[in-house]
Formats: C-alpha cells, structure tokens, sequence
C-alpha cells in the first residue's frame, strides 16, 4: 500500500513555516522579554532603596547635627560654633568614601581569592 504524503500526520511548508516562526517568536520571547523584565524590577528596587538610604542618611546625619549643638552645652559655643557642621561633614563624607570603595572594590567570593 502506497503512503499518502499529504495524510493528517503530514504538514505542508506553509504550516511547518509557520510553526517554525511561533516556535523562533516564542523562544526569543523567553530568552530576551522576560530577563529584561526580571532587570527592571532589580532595577526599580535598587532605585528605590538607594533614595530612601540617600534620605535616612542626610536625616541621621541632621539629626547628629542637633545632638552636637544642643546637647553638648557650652562645648561648641563662641568661636568654635563651626565644629557640630565639621564634624557633620566628616561623618557624611567617610560614609560616602566607604561607599564609593564598595562599588570600586570587586565582592570577595566564598572560599576564594578576589
């Protein structure tokens, strides 16, 4: 008995094309939308985290700012009234240096060298 090519089992071009092209779609729709997706939420949450730390930070750094003027009594009076803003200066200042070597310097990796 002769096999009939064009069967129901048997596609033709047209359909194997287009089969070919939802398959190449859907691949490329997994490889490339869904990690770029995946990096925008990353993204958005450190965007996010890095304001609210950036706020926190100059709200801690005022708040030391008031400590040192009002609670230290006579101690920063006259003409060393510039000190409690120094000081302030100093902290926010070593607090962005540690920062800046943390995004210079590469993570250490568990049980190995750099």
């Amino acid at each position: 008995m002769a096999q009939n090519p064009t069967g129901p089992d048997r596609q033709g071009i047209p359909e194997l094309g287009r089969g070919l092209w939802d398959l190449v779609v859907g691949y490329l729709k997994q490889e490339t939308l869904q990690p770029v997706k995946a990096l925008g939420r990353y993204v958005a949450f450190g965007a996010a985290g890095s304001v609210l730390g950036g706020i926190g930070l100059v709200l801690v750094i005022l708040a030391v700012l008031r400590v040192l003027q009002e609670d230290t009594g006579s101690t920063f009076a006259g003409a060393h009234s510039w000190m409690p803003y120094a000081v302030c200066a100093v902290v926010a200042l070593a607090v962005v240096s540690l920062a800046a070597l943390r995004i210079v310097r590469p993570a250490r990796t568990p049980g190995g060298s750099k």
